[in-house]
């Protein structure tokens, strides 16, 4: 792999089919290969590739492929699907590839797409197609032209997928190792028109954050995805791995996941009332009050694993108790005061999801959930500034302050309850996500006792750090 890249070529920014396929039809581009991205029903990146000179009958078509083998989609007997790349979606990988023979050299174009069935047909398993529908929803119900969300991505940085050792003793803003991976992974991404905001040791031993510029949801759900590949490649080419397993050391604090959102129409944003208190709508509150009152119901999407209810424990500055306020960091939901009279900065902060999460389905559904509470105008508790870990049970019984799930179970038992979440998802995703998880609880009911209810055992090293 070389990192030349002719400056007269666009990485980024294509307009439309004919765009692409000019580029990647002049010989002189060296495009040889387009892989299409897509996500299982649990996030993770499946890829495929095919030559160049196909992408043209693929935009027509689609590609065809069996999704059989990915998780979460059909079943073998039905298992042919399609996908069709979406034009605006092209990026161009920020390298050339070199093989064994000197001469040989080429470039790859990623795209994203929608999955089809054979009859054309919108396949119900897509977890990017639901987040689609919500963001169209949100348009003809309310007039919203943009859902823009800026997610703060942690991750670990260890020897290898096997053994999480911390590779340093730094801590939040402070001395650690690697630095320089972070710059290197962020300037890689903005050769491809991926932009950042910051970055910087964070709290946990061996462990980093990005914080990317924020985007409208469908975009910041692809580069989501693009961002968790660059970050695990470019620490492979350093001989580290990196991870985004929720929590895989005992006594630190985990990897999470903070999206900062808002809403937008006629470009206006429509979180932001200079007259209100801490500057915020009343849409913004009632929004607010929505994720509040199905909180409970949807953190099986936003922690879908065993191993993120061993992060949501008190005492490592992930929310445990759901409420919300301006300067309280052990919070469910925070309201950043960094800019307090500028529009464009007033926005929310959801603090539970982890990256290990599918965050086209997280982007669904905390849409989803926001706008049930727009649209049954839900009450907002009052705010809470003080520490809710140090509250006393009377003071947290007298503020009505629930907990999250305290694990999968009790998460996958709430969430098959819930009519939102069904309806956000859509029938197919809602029952395979469920059957999925539940599988994944009884497998650790038989691996692992209840001595380990709140610490990471080795079975979740074994499983969760290698595909994580």
């Amino acid at each position: 792999m070389t990192s030349s890249c002719p400056s007269s070529l666009k990485t980024h920014g294509y307009a439309g089919e004919e765009e692409v396929l000019e580029a990647v039809l002049e010989p002189e581009n060296r495009i040889e290969f387009i892989r299409v991205v897509f996500p299982d029903i649990l996030g993770r990146p499946m890829d495929f590739s095919f030559p160049g000179p196909e992408l043209e009958k693929a935009f027509r078509d689609g590609k065809g492929f069996d999704g059989s083998s990915v998780e979460g989609f059909v079943r073998i007997e039905e298992s042919d699907l399609v996908i069709k790349p979406d034009p605006k979606t092209f990026r161009l990988l920020p390298w050339a590839y070199r093989g064994f023979d000197p001469a040989t050299t080429w470039r790859e174009g990623v795209m994203f797409g929608d999955i089809l069935t054979p009859d054309g047909r919108p396949f119900g398993g897509d977890s990017r197609g639901a987040l689609k529908r919500a963001l169209r929803r949100a348009e003809e119900e309310f007039g919203i032209e943009a859902f823009n969300v800026g997610p703060e991505l942690e991750f670990f940085l260890f020897p290898n997928d096997r053994e999480p050792e911390p590779l340093d003793e730094g801590g939040y803003f402070f001395a650690g190792r690697h630095g320089e991976i972070r710059k290197e992974i962020q300037l890689l991404l903005k050769r491809m028109g991926i932009r950042s905001e910051y970055d910087h040791h964070e709290v946990a031993h061996g462990q980093h954050e990005i914080d990317l510029e924020y985007a409208g949801a469908l975009e910041m759900a692809d580069i989501g995805m693009l961002f968790r590949y660059m970050v695990k490649r470019v620490a492979r080419m350093h001989g580290l791995y990196a991870t985004f397993m929720p929590k895989p050391i005992n006594g630190q604090n985990g990897s999470g996941m903070h999206v900062h959102q808002s809403l937008w129409s006629g470009g206006r944003n429509l979180f932001f009332d200079g007259s209100g208190e801490y500057r915020l709508s009343g849409t913004a509150r009632s929004y607010i009050g929505g994720l509040i009152h199905h909180a409970r119901e949807i953190s099986a999407v936003f922690s879908q694993w065993i191993n993120s209810y061993k992060r949501l424990i008190e005492g490592y500055e992930a929310p445990v108790y759901i409420a919300w306020g301006q300067r309280n960091r052990s919070a469910y939901i925070r309201v950043p005061q960094y800019q307090p009279d500028k529009e464009g900065a007033t926005r929310l902060e959801l603090r539970s999801p982890d990256p290990g999460c599918n965050l086209y389905l997280a982007f669904t559904v905390m849409l989803t959930a926001g706008l049930a509470g727009v649209r049954e105008r839900y009450p907002l508790p009052e705010a809470v500034e003080e520490n809710t870990y140090g509250m006393s049970g009377a003071r947290q019984k007298k503020l009505k302050i629930q907990t999250l799930p305290r694990d999968l179970a009790e998460a996958v038992r709430l969430m098959e309850g819930s009519d939102l979440v069904r309806n956000a998802l859509g029938e197919d995703i809602f029952r395979k996500f469920i059957a999925n998880k539940r599988e994944e609880i009884a497998d650790y009911a038989r691996n692992v006792g209840a001595e380990y209810d709140k610490q990471v055992s080795d079975y979740e090293v074994r499983r969760y750090l290698p595909i994580l």
